[in-house]
C-alpha cells in the first residue's frame, strides 16, 4: 500500500474509528473498574520504521531488566528483520502485519486482536508517534494497561482516548528517550499526569551489540569476493555506501550525483579502499546506475547480496560507512563502525543513530520540516537542507576517518 494511501485510511478511518473505540472503551469501564498491574507480558508495538525499532531496544531491555516479564512486538511484516539483529524479542512473540493492501491489512488487524488475548498480554506499549491505526490496535487489545503518547492540549492529531498511562511526547527529547520515558510510565507506581516525570540519563539508551560468529564473518568475506575477486582482507578497506532512503520520506535522499563524486574521490585516493553500494534487492538496479556512473572497478553494487540480518557482519569487517538517514544508520549502531548520516528533513538531535555515528547536518532555518505533528509529511519538492551539504564537506570527514582507520 502507498504511503499516501496509508496516511489518508489513517486520517479519513481513524478518526471515526477511535472515537467509537473510545465509546466503546468508556462503556466496557463502567462495569470493569481499574485492573492496572505490574506488567508481566508486554507488547510493543513500532510498524512502520525499521530504523525505530533499533531506537527502541534499550526501552525493551529496561522492562526486560525490571522484573520476570515476558516481550512481545508488533511489526510490519516488511520491517520485521529489524528485530533479528539484536534478538531481543524471541521469534515466536513477533507478531507481523501485512501492508500491501487494505484487504490483508483488515485480515490481519482482526488476526492479531485474537492473538494477543490468546497470549494473555496484560501491557501494551505503543511505541508510533501519533499513528491512530497503531492506537486502535492498543484499545482493542484487551490489555488492561496500555501505554502510549497523547497529544494532550496539542492541536491536531485525534487519536481517542484509548490508554491508561497517557505519556506526553517530548518533541526536544531524543526519541529513545521518548522510548524510555514509555516504559517508566509502564512501571510508575502511581499515576501522574501526564506521565512521565522521570529524569532520562543518556546511559539508559546505550544500545546492545549484535553477536557475530567468525564463521558468518567468513562466509560475508567470501561473498564480496565472489564479487570482486581480486578482494584482499588483509588489504583493502570497505566502505560501504547507502545512497536509498525509505519512500516514507524520499526528501531524505543526498543527490544521486554528490555520491558518485564521493566515491571517485575515495578511489582516486588510494587503491586500497573497496567501496561498497548496498541496498535492498529492490534497490540493486539503482545501484547499478551508480556504480556504472562511478566506473570504476572497486566500485561494487552489493545491494541485495545480503540479507537484513546479516548486516552486522558486513559492518564488522568494513571500515566505514556513509549513508541517508534511514535504516542502515541505525544497524550499524549495533556494532561499531564508523558511520557518517546525512540529516535534511529530520534531524539528529532527535532521531540520531545510538552507534559510532557522526550526523552532517546543515540546520537550515526550515529543517526539520517533518515531525510527529505534521505525520511526517512535507510539502517540500526542493531539499536544499540536503543540496547544501557538498561532496567536499562530507569528502573531509571521509578523510579524516579513513586515515584513523589506517592507523588504527
Amino acid at each position: 500500500m502507498k504511503i499516501d494511501t496509508m496516511r489518508n485510511v489513517d486520517y479519513f478511518a481513524g478518526i471515526p474509528l477511535c472515537f467509537l473505540a473510545t465509546l466503546l472503551i468508556r462503556f466496557i469501564n463502567l462495569f470493569a473498574g481499574k485492573k492496572i498491574r505490574h506488567p508481566e507480558k508486554v507488547l510493543f508495538i513500532e510498524l512502520s520504521e525499521m530504523g525505530s525499532a533499533i531506537l527502541a531496544d534499550p526501552a525493551m531491555r529496561k522492562m526486560q531488566q525490571a522484573g520476570p516479564t515476558e516481550l512481545y512486538f508488533l511489526i510490519f511484516k516488511s520491517n520485521a528483520a529489524s528485530l533479528r539483529l539484536l534478538n531481543t524479542i524471541p521469534e515466536a512473540h513477533i507478531f507481523t502485519i501485512r501492508a500491501d493492501g487494505l484487504l490483508t491489512l483488515t485480515v490481519d488487524s482482526l488476526r492479531f486482536l485474537f492473538w494477543v488475548r490468546q497470549q494473555g498480554i496484560d501491557t501494551v506499549i505503543d511505541l508510533e508517534l501519533f499513528s491512530r491505526y497503531s492506537a486502535l490496535l492498543t484499545g482493542l487489545s484487551g490489555a488492561v494497561n496500555r501505554i502510549g503518547f497523547h497529544a494532550f492540549h496539542n492541536e491536531g492529531l485525534y487519536r481517542g482516548d484509548l490508554l491508561t498511562h497517557r505519556v506526553a511526547y517530548n518533541p526536544h527529547l531524543h526519541i529513545a528517550k521518548n522510548f524510555i520515558a514509555l516504559v517508566n510510565a509502564a512501571l510508575a507506581d502511581r499515576k501522574e499526569l501526564p506521565f512521565s516525570k522521570t529524569l532520562i540519563d543518556d546511559s539508559e539508551i546505550r544500545l546492545a551489540r549484535a553477536e557475530v560468529s567468525e564463521n558468518a564473518i567468513a562466509a560475508m568475506q567470501d561473498r564480496i569476493h565472489g564479487e570482486y575477486p581480486l578482494y584482499d582482507q588483509q588489504r583493502h578497506r570497505i566502505v560501504l555506501i547507502n545512497p536509498n532512503a525509505s519512500d516514507l520520506l524520499p526528501q531524505r535522499r543526498w543527490m544521486p550525483d554528490y555520491f558518485v563524486a564521493v566515491m571517485r574521490a575515495l578511489l582516486a585516493d588510494s587503491d586500497e579502499v573497496l567501496v561498497l553500494i548496498t541496498g535492498a534487492p529492490a534497490e540493486r538496479e539503482e545501484a547499478e546506475i551508480l556504480k556504472q556512473r562511478v566506473g570504476h572497478a572497486r566500485c561494487i553494487n552489493f545491494a541485495g547480496r545480503q540479507r537484513l540480518e546479516e548486516l552486522p557482519a558486513l559492518y564488522r569487517i568494513a571500515a566505514m560507512m556513509l549513508t541517508n538517514d534511514s535504516g542502515p544508520g541505525h544497524f550499524s549502531a549495533v556494532t561499531d563502525l564508523r558511520t557518517f548520516v546525512i540529516f535534511g528533513p529530520e534531524t539528529p538531535r532527535l532521531y540520531g543513530s545510538l552507534g559510532n555515528s557522526t550526523p552532517i547536518y546543515a540546520g537550515l532555518a526550515c529543517s526539520p520540516c517533518v515531525s510527529a505533528a505534521n505525520h511526517r509529511k512535507t510539502p517540500c519538492t526542493d531539499n536544499v537542507c540536503l543540496q547544501v551539504i557538498q561532496p567536499a564537506m562530507v569528502l573531509e570527514s571521509l578523510r579524516a576517518a579513513l586515515q584513523q582507520n589506517r592507523s588504527a
